[in-house]
């Protein structure tokens, strides 16, 4: 992946997420219900609940909120039972786009992605008609301007803590990790006080493909604009070379 840096991207989707912080709080809520349904409410005992907090912190989401979120979905029996749906197809000149969502509505879940694909001119596929154009992998995004460490050092330190691979672009490294070792290399790098843009289990695109096309591009943009006004919709991935 070296050379294709998604950085840029980060940064943008975080200023664009600035004027909409309450969604994204919203959506790392109902991850952090999850993770707390599925393994309970202490993040020193379920690491996947470790991971999201560390997510929400990067996210600037406050403590109290965190906490807040933690007590409630393990204390309220009536809380609202999230089912994670995947759904894959393609945009405009066959852009490859995954779509994970929590929902506790299958239904209407489905009729907005299905409707955001068809206004952007693409279509909903089959389960799995996507997914083998990506790899699923733990991505470390670090600025280099926040980082004291040089990148050898950095490296070693990755490679040491168990990841895979290690990128170096213009203003950033990428730390790539099996996704079972995710948690690990991340508790490892935040215990060395490196300071991480973005810390995800992600799908990587095997190869990325340009739209020359204004109307390609500007119907791409529509497809991923009403993917995230949704707030049933945690992340989309795609394969499209911005």
């Amino acid at each position: 992946m070296s050379g294709h840096s998604k950085f840029a991207n980060i940064k943008h989707k975080k200023e664009k997420n600035d004027s909409a912080k309450g969604k994204i709080f919203t959506r790392i809520g109902r991850e952090i219900a999850v993770a707390v349904k599925e393994g309970g409410p202490d993040p020193n005992n379920n690491s996947k609940l470790k991971d999201i907090i560390a997510k929400a912190k990067s996210n600037n989401m406050p403590n109290d909120t965190i906490e807040r979120s933690i007590k409630k979905a393990a204390g309220d029996g009536n809380e609202v039972n999230y089912e994670h749906v995947v759904y894959e197809g393609y945009g405009p000149n066959g852009i490859a786009i995954i779509v994970d969502a929590l929902t506790d509505n299958k239904n209407r879940t489905a009729s907005n992605v299905r409707n955001a694909f068809t206004k952007g001119n693409g279509n909903v596929g089959t389960q799995g008609c996507v997914s083998f154009m990506f790899d699923k992998k733990g991505q470390i995004i670090i600025d280099k301007e926040e980082c004291s460490m040089d990148a050898d050092e950095l490296m070693m330190l990755a490679l040491d803590a168990g990841a895979d691979d290690f990128n170096e672009e213009e203003d950033s490294f990428e730390i790539l990790t099996d996704p079972d070792a995710f948690s690990e290399v991340r508790e490892k790098l935040e215990e060395s006080g490196i300071p991480m843009v973005e810390a995800d289990v992600t799908m990587i695109p095997q190869t990325w493909v340009k739209l020359e096309d204004e109307k390609d591009i500007k119907n791409m943009n529509k497809t991923l604009d009403l993917l995230d006004d949704d707030d049933d919709v945690q992340q989309v991935y795609h394969n499209w070379d911005e």
